[in-house]
């Protein structure tokens, strides 16, 4: 008979070591990839679309500033308050805008049309564009004949860049917890839990019985009771073992709050346009929060 060998404490790491530049960083060098006939963002256009409606406290402030943008506009011949709509909306979420002259058959301008800015592309050749909604049938639009508006950007000169770009983490966290919290609820108000049948006296039968039983329970029925009957019981037999509680570990008030704030910070603008404050006095003043909006 040998001894075993005594035990020892043992110390480990996981997860994987992060790289200091990740894989998005490489293209940063690259800046705007040249395929040829056009120029393509430096962000995804089509993920800043989706982005706006991410959360509530991102998409109301600009939608403030373009409506007080809008009344402010004394609409013109050439550009309608429709158009300048399109525009401003374009600039706030986009950082870039897009105005087509529309000329007549004897070269006169007849309208300024905007062009959205999510599928408007900037040339390679000097005052070329491109409107790619298709990538198989991109339309190239008379040199000269389109006027860009972009917020400058400290990497590149061909796009503009938004300003709320570092509070989107925030927004797609909060849109991420509102939607767990909303199949957290639809999953039977809870995370999951662990039946402990102890009692023998329960058949295959009625084992089978308060399986169907449980799984109705779930979804749209949630909220009802259960009834189960069991002869010859112990008060003990029939155990639940809740594996977690979200509604006390993930604090779903508290931090949704927290990632709401730098949502509310990036638009700069007043509590009283698209925002709620805490409290009264910080709403801020109308006057001077319009001003500065359409400054």
């Amino acid at each position: 008979m040998t001894a075993s060998a005594p035990q020892k404490m043992e110390a480990f790491t996981f997860g994987e070591p992060s790289p200091v530049l990740d894989r998005r960083d490489i293209l940063d060098y690259v800046e705007c990839i040249n395929n040829g006939k056009w120029y393509e963002p430096p962000v995804n256009f089509s993920g800043l679309a989706k982005s706006l409606r991410a959360a509530v406290h991102h998409s109301s402030p600009i939608y403030v500033k373009r409506n007080i943008l809008t009344s402010t506009y004394i609409p013109h011949t050439l550009l309608s308050r429709q158009d300048f709509s399109r525009l401003v909306l374009d600039y706030l979420v986009f950082a870039n805008g897009y105005l087509e002259k529309r000329m007549s058959v004897t070269g006169q301008l007849m309208k300024l049309e905007t062009s959205p800015a999510k599928y408007t592309r900037r040339g390679v050749e000097d005052g070329v564009y491109w409107y790619v909604s298709d990538f198989t049938h991109p339309h190239q639009f008379a040199p000269g004949s389109v006027f860009h508006l972009l917020e400058p950007d400290i990497n590149q000169e061909l796009y503009g860049m938004p300003e709320y770009l570092s509070a989107l983490n925030s927004a797609r966290l909060n849109e991420s917890a509102t939607l767990f919290r909303r199949k957290y609820y639809q999953n039977g108000a809870h995370a999951g839990y662990i039946m402990y049948v102890t009692d023998a006296a329960q058949s295959s039968t009625d084992v089978e019985a308060l399986r169907s039983a449980m799984r109705d329970s779930k979804g749209l029925g949630n909220f009802k009771n259960l009834f189960f009957y069991a002869p010859n019981g112990k008060p003990d037999g029939i155990k639940i073992v809740p594996l977690s509680e979200v509604a006390t570990k993930d604090d779903f008030s508290t931090s949704k709050g927290e990632r709401r704030r730098p949502a509310r910070c990036a638009p700069r603008t007043v509590p009283a346009y698209g925002r709620q404050a805490r409290e009264y006095r910080l709403y801020g003043r109308y006057r001077e929060g319009g001003a500065g909006v359409c400054a």
